[in-house]
């Protein structure tokens, strides 16, 4: 597996799952944009994978800042091959009846919006230069829900949608469009939910554990490469035997 000349554009990479994917494209010769709100953290994570990364610091939630960021990507590398929309949030782990309207509006902002814009941009890029990649970070909560993340359940499930609905628009085109959805993963965002809801999480996967970031990043670099050619528009399970269709 190679990327060798290729540009990849990983959101939400400053830390845990698109860290690792940015690295582990970078370790197969890609040249990799860390995007992430948090400036100096993208600028670190930059830095620690080395000359073949760049920082760019943006809110994948505005239209402005997506535009700037991809703009940014091209006129450095002159293309965009690779695009891994991972950034996002949990929101808070409450019953419905206690949410606020900005509890769901950040979050399906966050995790959905995002993926739209950041999509619609890369696809404009994609279509001028014959082909590319599209991988959308989802999650098991978009397949099955889980209690007390309703905003977050509905955005992953809306990514699912946006993914197959895109991949049918340009399966003809060149480029491919991905899902990965995982169960739980061990980064810091389980900091961000309640015990009690990470132990229901974990007692419904059948291998016992977490996943790790690296096991995401694996399959994503596969989805991106080359050796991937003939799916497009699947939702990749990656939860440890939890849902499988």
């Amino acid at each position: 597996m190679s990327f060798t000349g290729k540009t990849a554009l990983v959101t939400g990479a400053a830390r845990g799952i698109g860290f690792a994917i940015a690295a582990r494209l970078a370790t197969h010769g890609a040249r990799v944009a860390i995007a992430d709100v948090d400036g100096p953290a993208a600028e670190a994570a930059a830095a620690r994978i080395g000359a073949d990364a760049v920082a760019v610091a943006a809110d994948v939630t505005k239209t402005a800042d997506v535009e700037r960021m991809v703009r940014a990507v091209v006129d450095r590398w002159h293309r965009l091959d690779i695009v891994v929309n991972n950034a996002g949030i949990t929101g808070r782990t409450v019953p419905t009846w206690e949410l606020s309207d900005d509890d769901w509006h950040r979050v399906i902002a966050g995790d959905l919006t995002s993926v739209f814009l950041v999509s619609r941009a890369a696809v404009r890029v994609m279509l001028a230069a014959g082909g590319g990649r599209i991988i959308n970070i989802a999650s098991i909560a978009g397949k099955e829900g889980n209690p007390t993340l309703v905003p977050y359940s509905a955005a992953k499930a809306g990514v699912i949608g946006l993914t197959k609905a895109l991949a049918k628009e340009v399966a003809t085109r060149g480029i491919l469009v991905h899902a990965v959805a995982p169960a739980v993963i061990g980064t810091e965002l389980l900091k961000q939910v309640s015990k009690d809801t990470v132990d229901y999480m974990v007692a419904k996967i059948p291998m016992g554990r977490v996943g790790t970031p690296e096991e995401v990043a694996a399959l994503v670099a596969w989805l991106a490469s080359d050796e991937c050619s003939f799916t497009t528009g699947a939702v990749h399970d990656l939860s440890g035997g939890r849902a499988t269709y």
